[in-house]
């Protein structure tokens, strides 16, 4: 007997006239959207890939579900940069561009512009996908040098966002409602907004609010229960807004480690739990935790940590590969570990050691700081600077209070004040920004 290959539907919803986006028009159900899948992937064209610049997550998701239909790969880029996108297409061949806004053709590349009337194609089926097929290729942010390529199977993608969603106690939400304030285009995007509204019969919002009036309105316009899926960056501007918050069931905060104070703040102005998910492009979602309770984490099921000389691996079923992790890790058992920073952030000045997060933690949690990053030049191991948004400070004020908190041998020079950090739509600071950052500073 010939066994079939495993495969998962491209979504669980019970009926096909629940809700799958809140868009600014209106609700849009399952039924509709499976139609306009159909109706889709009639129109695309003959290619191998397909890179998804969809600004609108609706149109994103129509997209790669339409990719899967006529099996092609999507490629999700970092950034949507005419340089990098014309890399990518030097880089893959038989690919096209997928996009819903103004969009300039790059070289002979073909274009494919979000039909504005699909003709959506009525009782269309739920597709399902073989398990091991290729269905996205995600890059890196470049916050540690050029974007890496990560390719993702479906079946990877849809065990990470099942396994994921039973740490977070959303499983059983079906018909909650999901805001998400990251880009689709990343990992975090895809797995914890689109993949989990996908698989676990919830409903998205197809816009994304980056200014916390906004990010208030579209929570508030939306039926409860709510979850917000979120970064660092934007929890801190939520906690600092002023007014009553919509509630929400929980918040998920990731792309960054949430400092403790800053996620007590969160769960006592939206009197919610909040949740962290930590993870990496080349594994995926790998742990969660309840920061405000414990700093350790615990593996999502199907995921297991192993110490293997100086590495700490990370595998199992809901992993995309087994790979080495780039963080300092102290494993409390094969599912359980505290993050003790990034290898590549660790500093040794006048023989005394930090990381850089740690520094950065400290730097952010006094009062005044907007927002701030230490740096260590490359080819410059004893000095640090550090760049600081703190409009109502002045560098005495500043220093004087960094003394009360760090080793002397840690404080910046230069400390360089600025109107704003170049935070990418994850509110990550690439190398390239930061390099721009340090020209800018030694040029003024």
């Amino acid at each position: 007997m010939t066994m079939q290959p495993l495969s998962y539907p491209f979504l669980r919803h019970a009926n096909r006239s629940d809700i799958l986006v809140h868009d600014a028009e209106g609700p849009i159900s399952v039924e509709r959207f499976l139609g306009d899948v159909a109706a889709l992937a009639a129109r695309m064209p003959d290619a191998r890939h397909v890179v998804n610049l969809c600004v609108d997550r609706y149109r994103f998701t129509v997209g790669f579900a339409a990719a899967l239909v006529r099996e092609q790969i999507t490629l999700l880029p970092s950034s949507d940069a005419e340089a990098p996108l014309e890399q990518l297409a030097r880089n893959y061949e038989s690919v096209y561009f997928l996009h819903d806004t103004d969009f300039v053709l790059i070289g002979r590349v073909p274009t494919l512009s979000f039909p504005r009337n699909l003709g959506s194609v009525p009782g269309s089926p739920v597709p399902s996908f073989p398990a091991d097929r290729t269905a996205a290729i995600l890059f890196t942010s470049g916050s540690t040098g050029d974007p890496v390529p990560n390719p993702r199977s479906w079946g990877a993608l849809v065990r990470s966002t099942r396994a994921a969603a039973r740490a977070l106690d959303v499983a059983e939400l079906a018909g909650a409602s999901l805001l998400g304030t990251v880009p689709h285009q990343h990992s975090y995007g895809i797995e914890s907004i689109v993949m989990l509204a996908l698989q676990h019969g919830l409903a998205f919002h197809g816009a994304r609010p980056l200014l916390p009036a906004d990010i208030m309105a579209q929570l508030a316009a939306m039926p409860a229960p709510r979850i917000l899926i979120t970064t660092p960056v934007h929890l801190r501007s939520l906690a600092a807004h002023e007014g009553a918050l919509p509630p929400v069931h929980c918040i998920v905060s990731a792309t960054a480690p949430l400092a403790l104070d800053l996620a007590q703040q969160a769960e006592a102005r939206f009197a919610a739990p909040l949740y962290e998910i930590y993870g990496c492009s080349e594994v995926g979602q790998i742990a969660a935790r309840r920061t405000v309770e414990t700093e350790e984490w615990s593996c999502i099921d199907d995921i297991a940590l192993t110490q293997r000389d100086d590495d700490v691996w990370a595998a199992g079923p809901a992993a995309a590969v087994a790979a080495p992790l780039n963080d300092i890790i102290e494993l409390n058992g094969p599912k359980r570990f505290v993050l003790r920073g990034r290898k590549s952030d660790m500093v040794n000045i006048a023989g005394k050691r930090s990381s850089l997060a740690y520094l950065n933690y400290r730097l952010n949690a006094i009062d005044g700081v907007e927002d701030g990053v230490f740096l260590l030049p490359e080819g410059n191991g004893k000095r640090l600077s550090a760049y600081v948004v703190a409009p109502r400070l002045t560098a005495r004020q500043l220093l004087a209070a960094l003394r009360r908190e760090i080793d002397p041998a840690f404080l910046p020079r230069p400390l360089v004040f600025v109107d704003v950090l170049p935070r990418n739509a994850l509110g990550k600071l690439t190398r390239r920004a930061l390099e721009h950052l340090v020209l800018e500073a030694v040029e003024r």
